[in-house]
């Protein structure tokens, strides 16, 4: 706090300003910082359950994405080669293809994460 009334007036009155109209570049820095540290905790914890030995902790995102896989190769191979080998042998078969309007989500974060990695080996702020 200032000493004399003109400081302090001032002071006062650049605080009252500040509250009422605040800087959207601090708000930006803070809601950026925040952002910033809630994604350094989930790398955190996706660290931790990638190192842990039990593979019911360590290895459901390998199966998440192994399944989505192999959905998707059922989706687009699969089935076209299975109604092909039955249409071979004289057979017609009423294969769908699987809806993978729920899945979807899942495997374009997964695919965006991946994405995210090959960005940081790029620049090289990958861990070794």
């Amino acid at each position: 706090m200032a000493a004399d009334p003109i400081t302090a007036g001032l002071d006062l009155a650049k605080t009252v300003v500040q509250t009422i109209w605040p800087d959207k570049s601090e708000q930006e820095k803070a809601q950026l910082a925040a952002a910033v540290q809630m994604v350094q905790s989930q790398l955190n914890i996706n660290q931790a359950e990638a190192t842990n030995p039990t593979l019911f902790v360590s290895g459901w995102r390998p199966f998440v994405g192994w399944v989505c896989g192999a959905a998707c190769a059922w989706n687009w191979i699969g089935i076209k080669i299975a109604l092909f080998v039955a249409a071979l042998y004289g057979y017609k078969l009423a294969l769908a293809p699987v809806d993978l309007a729920e899945m979807s989500p899942i495997l374009m974060g997964m695919l965006g994460l991946g994405g995210l990695r090959t960005f940081e080996k790029i620049n090289g702020v990958a861990a070794k």
